[in-house]
């Protein structure tokens, strides 16, 4: 079978104003690091290094709520959480150690936390 998808682009997060923008925009450049890669009056893309949050004001677009979390790859699982912490952010998971049932088992170290627009993020290294 012909592979069409090659990967995940962007992951479209929607802040209900402006105020929930900047501090959405500012969790993800400022605190965990993503540059910048575009922007507009309302809306930028901020690149993972492998796919884009993409984060546009409420501005009447269609949101069904349906994304359970998304994941953030990174080296750094509890620095990253102990700055998002810092910054006034739930953590729902404290970074641990954990295995995906894969055969054989695939081990993980993760931790959960809430971001400004309610999303829930997910900080993953495979180890």
């Amino acid at each position: 079978m012909e592979k069409f998808i090659t990967g995940i682009h962007h992951v479209s997060l929607k802040p209900e104003n402006q105020e929930v923008f900047e501090k959405t925009v500012a969790l993800y450049r400022d605190i965990l690091g993503l540059k910048e890669a575009k922007s507009w009056k309302g809306g930028a893309m901020l690149d993972t290094g492998a796919g884009y949050v993409e984060i546009m004001c409420g501005n009447g677009s269609n949101s069904l709520g349906a994304v359970n979390h998304f994941a953030l790859t990174t080296d750094h699982v509890d620095e990253l959480a102990e700055k998002v912490r810092a910054a006034g952010y739930q953590i729902t998971v404290e970074p641990r150690d954990a295995a995906l049932p894969t055969e054989p088992p695939t081990p993980i170290h993760m931790g959960f936390f809430v971001g400004p627009c309610g999303e829930l993020v997910e900080l993953f290294q495979e180890k």
